[in-house]
């Protein structure tokens, strides 16, 4: 085993990354570090499979990119799945720049491989090198210490095996392994950020001050500890003032130092911005005002703040879901498998537990529909959906926003409530799954 192979398999276990005996997805874009990630992991005896992207945006290069991909992987004995995709057609879809109409596109269709193959994790090749770039990245764009910490190994389903080496220990690795790989010609071009920081302003840094990236890197690593530390402070502070999808804000006023900054990292994770956060403050005394963002929305009443996951929504919302893995969106809810000797159920209305037979049904996630009605677990009969939002005191706001799990029309989970007695978990159950609602 080549010492590269072997740092990279202490840090996928000492990070909890990946286990052998089940599929990795492994992002494959014929580059130095994507060769090399599939090259270690197969290595290392994973289960890999490879997924190339082809945005077409290279003429021939693009191509030229897919054959190389096809015969490394017949060279390495794995199994590729490729993907062509039309970016100008998402972008006049979704006013999205190249950039990110390209990562979009990508990771959906990740997504969708990770289901049919019930992988453990989509591989993707990022390294010290890109963390240096994120860090001054996320300088520039004045970033808190969640950015400044850099990205971190686990991303939901996305690991990062190589963020322990740099492009330099890659390139060695390669060589020592005879391994050819293909270079992305836009990477000399500095049309986007990233490249001007890579091609221009480290260089010269690295060459001023050759300690730089250690330092760097060193440095991260304790923002990344404080931002870990950061957050379960607020978490700690954060839970005197909520109840629930409720924030008291007019008890954080009164009773907080800074208010501001607390609230900014009580809603930071749902996508609200400092600006907002001021105005939410400034507008504490009012009702009705909303606030939204991608992924949220807070309602405002007479000092109290209602958050709910999403967009306001005109009509109706639903998603198909899967729970052979962590749902993300359009809620994030964690789901793992158990083997029911290991059974301890909780009483937490954001924790929900079937019989593992449950992941084979088509599943959707959506609104609240009126005349909806569940057959809570552990009680005779069913209840009006509506009947459990007016016990729980929710708003209108809330009501219109609450999420359900269902299979057809059969309620499975008021999400944050109540689930149903359907695929209990029994004597005749063999294994289970943990689902629990994720606030941020």
């Amino acid at each position: 085993m080549f010492s590269f192979e072997r740092e990279i398999e202490d840090f996928i276990a000492s990070h909890g990354l990946l286990e052998k005996g089940r599929p990795v997805v492994t992002a494959l874009s014929g580059g130095a570090d994507s060769v090399a990630l599939l090259s270690v992991l197969s290595s290392l005896g994973y289960e890999c499979v490879a997924a190339h992207c082809n945005f077409h945006l290279r003429g021939n290069e693009s191509n030229r990119d897919m054959r190389f991909c096809q015969n490394l992987c017949n060279k390495l004995g794995v199994d590729l799945y490729v993907k062509d995709f039309d970016v100008d057609a998402r972008r006049k879809a979704t006013g999205e720049s190249v950039e990110m109409a390209c990562r979009s596109l990508r990771y959906e269709w990740f997504d969708t491989i990770v289901d049919s193959l019930r992988a453990q994790a989509v591989a993707v090749g990022h390294h010290r090198d890109d963390q240096e770039e994120t860090f001054f990245l996320n300088l520039l764009r004045r970033s808190s210490v969640h950015g400044l910490g850099g990205m971190r190994p686990r991303n939901g389903f996305v690991v990062r095996p190589l963020l322990c080496s740099s492009r330099a220990e890659i390139l060695k690795y390669l060589g020592k392994r005879g391994l050819k790989y293909v270079t992305d010609s836009t990477n000399a071009e500095c049309d986007f950020r990233r490249n001007r920081l890579r091609n221009i302003v480290l260089p010269v840094l690295h060459k001023e001050f050759p300690e730089a990236s250690d330092a760097i890197i060193a440095s991260m690593a304790h923002i990344a500890d404080n931002r870990d530390l950061l957050d379960s402070l607020v978490a700690e502070r954060a839970a005197r003032y909520t109840e629930g999808d409720v924030i008291f804000l007019y008890k954080i006023i009164a009773s907080e130092r800074h208010p501001r900054a607390l609230l900014y990292e009580m809603l930071r994770p749902m996508g609200f911005n400092a600006s907002q956060v001021a105005d939410i403050i400034a507008s504490s005394g009012a009702s009705g005002r909303t606030f939204s963002t991608d992924t949220a929305t807070v309602e405002l009443s007479r000092g109290i703040l209602v958050m709910t996951k999403g967009k306001p929504e005109t009509g109706d919302c639903k998603t198909a879901v899967s729970l052979r893995r962590d749902i993300l969106t359009p809620v994030h809810i964690a789901v793992t498998e158990h083997d029911v000797a290991e059974f301890r159920p909780e009483r937490n209305p954001s924790v929900a537990y079937f019989d593992s037979a449950i992941a084979s049904q088509p599943l959707t996630l959506r609104h609240w529909h009126r005349g909806d009605r569940i057959r809570p677990y552990g009680m005779n009969g069913s209840r009006l959906v509506s009947d459990l939002f007016s016990d729980a005191k929710y708003s209108a706001w809330q009501k219109r926003t609450a999420w359900l799990l269902t299979s057809g029309d059969t309620v499975l989970w008021a999400l944050g409530l109540r689930q149903s007695d359907s695929f209990p978990v029994t004597p005749a159950t063999r294994r289970y799954l943990r689902l629990e609602l994720r606030t941020s």
